[in-house]
């Protein structure tokens, strides 16, 4: 028997007709490029919430159970033209910025000591699991006590709210700092506090800025729960005080109004602070989407 021998494909060369015709990139619709703007998008939610709000209070029909949006509304402008709403917006402000910087501060100085001893991990792990689980507004009684009818005694209790989740956010972000980067400072002779600021901050910095968050929160509720048991000791206080004082006065449109100041900032400082800073930072340097 002979080998079969397969055919064979005859050659051909296939010419590619010239292509002279250059794509023009056609833009976007109008819809889909204003909808692909987030500040959009945020307000259509709040005007959603608002009208639901409306509905709602209209529905129920009892403004001193729940008052409609427009008459929280012009609580809320009415408060802003006396000038009151502004006053104890300044003193729950100044209170909480105080608070506040005091617990980064003491996180910091925990969060080096943990990445530069082993007593300083054994101390930031005991004093976590001690003090991170009790609230900060079951503290105001002792902080009472210990710095009597002042500022002192908010100030205590926001550094507690803000002190530990921040702690604990930025121990975690050093430890998952590749081990190619600690190498790489370790090898330029960093050490102490300049191996933490140029080598372990900024690669833990978007763990960093979810803490400084969640520090942020914590300590402006803490301040306004703080300030209804402590203005209702002094007889004075911001804007916890407010809206405890007018739910005693049956104002309950002023109520809203004060609470509504408190989403309004809480919004500002998110949108306008902590948004602008994972821009400029995490974003840009590629660390976070």
């Amino acid at each position: 028997m002979s080998a079969l021998t397969p055919p064979i494909r005859p050659e051909y060369e296939l010419r590619l007709e010239a292509f002279n015709e250059i794509p023009v990139e056609r833009p976007l619709p109008l819809a889909t490029r204003v909808w692909a703007q987030g500040w959009l998008r945020k307000g259509l939610i709040l005007v959603v919430l608002a009208l639901l709000w409306e509905l709602a209070a209209r529905w129920q029909d009892n403004d001193l159970l729940l008052p409609t949006f427009s008459a929280t509304a012009r609580a809320l402008v009415d408060g802003l033209a006396s000038g009151e709403l502004v006053q104890k917006v300044g003193i729950s402000l100044s209170v909480l910025l105080q608070g506040y910087i005091g617990g980064v501060l003491l996180a910091f100085v925990l969060t080096t000591l943990a990445v530069s001893t082993q007593l300083g991990r054994d101390l930031l792990d005991t004093l976590t699991s001690m003090f991170n689980p009790l609230p900060a507004i079951a503290l105001l009684p002792l902080a009472l006590l210990w710095f009597g009818l002042g500022r002192g005694s908010l100030v205590f209790v926001l550094i507690h709210s803000v002190l530990w989740p921040l702690a604990l956010n930025t121990y975690a972000g050093f430890q998952a700092v590749p081990e190619t980067l600690r190498m790489a400072g370790r090898n330029y002779g960093l050490r102490g506090l300049r191996y933490v600021l140029q080598i372990l901050v900024p690669a833990a910095l978007p763990a960093i800025l979810s803490g400084l968050k969640i520090g942020w929160a914590f300590a402006w509720r803490t301040l306004i729960a703080a300030e209804l048991v402590f203005g209702a000791s002094s007889g004075k206080g911001g804007l916890g005080w407010y809206i405890f004082q007018n739910r005693n006065e049956l104002y309950t449109d002023r109520v809203f109004a004060g609470l509504a100041m408190v989403v309004l900032i809480g919004l500002a400082v998110e949108t306008l602070g902590f948004a602008t800073l994972e821009r400029l930072t995490v974003r840009r340097w590629g660390q976070q989407r």
